[in-house]
């Protein structure tokens, strides 16, 4: 996983808890906290980071992993060369089928390492578009937010839901609905 996603995180439990927690959910999990936005990383330190996080504020791991993913949207989207294809993004819908079809194509050039997750479409209409999740890192829930934080990007209301496709949760569809 790309260090930008740990800086991030570092950052939001920084702002939302303070430099004590963040030292206390480092020291727990015996991690040095040393990430650097390009660096490579193993997705496992973070989901531990993200469970210790929970023990320390009480709060179910699912619900910190959809905070975390709609807080940093507006930071990964703003790191997003300019493109063509960007700058036609008018809703959440076109900039989610963007991400399969530019953005991780994109990263997958930049960093041949890069494990992206996959989005398979299923349907769209103009008030409705359903995908497929697919993951190794079981991280539908940081999905969830990031999908949260585009929508708020792009000003629109949706109602989400997300049926768990596999057990672990390597796979997962979303159905989003824009509510009018």
């Amino acid at each position: 996983m790309k260090g930008i996603i740990f800086t991030e995180f570092i950052d939001l439990v920084e702002d939302k808890f303070g430099l004590e927690v963040v030292d206390q959910i480092l020291d727990n999990v015996g991690d040095d906290g040393a990430y650097t936005a390009v660096g490579s990383y193993d997705h496992k330190l973070l989901v531990k980071l993200i469970v210790e996080l929970g023990k320390l504020t009480n709060m179910p791991p699912d619900e910190l992993q959809q905070a975390f993913g709609q807080s940093i949207f507006i930071n990964l989207y703003s790191t997003l060369p300019y493109s063509a294809s960007l700058s036609e993004c008018k809703n959440c819908f076109q900039f989610v089928r963007l991400v399969e079809d530019y953005i991780h194509i994109e990263v997958k050039k930049l960093y041949p390492d890069a494990n992206p997750p996959q989005f398979e479409f299923i349907s769209e209409s103009e008030t409705e578009l359903i995908f497929d999740y697919k993951s190794a890192r079981c991280m539908s829930n940081v999905c969830l937010g990031l999908v949260k934080g585009c929508a708020d990007h792009f000003g629109e209301q949706l109602d989400i839901s997300m049926s768990e496709q596999s057990e672990d949760s390597s796979h997962v569809q979303f159905q989003l609905l824009l509510v009018k």
